[in-house]
């Protein structure tokens, strides 16, 4: 899906060199800022659920970033598995992925989008495009429980 910037977004298998990089520096990332307890990350085998949908984002060939879109329900998706790579950041690299990621999730027929994120310092940047994107907190979903390391925020799409 290029837009003319030289970016572009694509389905992804998971089974590229670079994405898996990626991938485990996000797992290594939240897991160095939450407690193994309170990470809700899915894994590689997560993230090729059936219900789940992944997508890498590039600049001409380099991979810029990532993000996938969980169907809770017919109506309720979530964002999951956000990361920019760090060569890409402050390039506006997870405001295109979230653009993709709430129009893929309209198109799907979704009325609700809503995440889980952490709430240390560490994660403010995500939080305030989240914040920008019209999100705001809610109490947990799905299958979450309340957590002092997770902030959960929802909007209506």
């Amino acid at each position: 899906m290029p837009d003319g910037g030289g970016w572009h977004i694509v389905e992804d298998d998971l089974s590229g060199a670079p994405i898996r990089a990626l991938l485990e520096q996000h797992f290594a990332g939240m897991l160095a800022n939450s407690p193994a307890g309170s990470c809700h990350f899915l894994d590689f085998d997560g993230l090729r659920a059936g219900d789940v949908t992944f997508w890498s984002i590039h600049h001409g060939d380099d991979l810029s970033g990532c993000g996938a879109l969980k169907m809770l329900d017919g109506r309720h998706g979530e964002v999951k598995s956000m990361r920019t790579h760090d060569a890409f950041l402050r390039q506006g690299v997870a405001a295109l992925m979230l653009d993709h990621i709430i129009a893929e999730a309209r198109g799907r027929g979704a009325e609700r989008l809503s995440l889980e994120t952490g709430s240390s310092s560490a994660f403010e940047p995500a939080l305030a495009l989240y914040r920008r994107y019209g999100f705001e907190d809610c109490e947990p979903f799905a299958d979450y429980r309340p957590d002092p390391f997770s902030r959960f925020m929802t909007r209506s799409l």
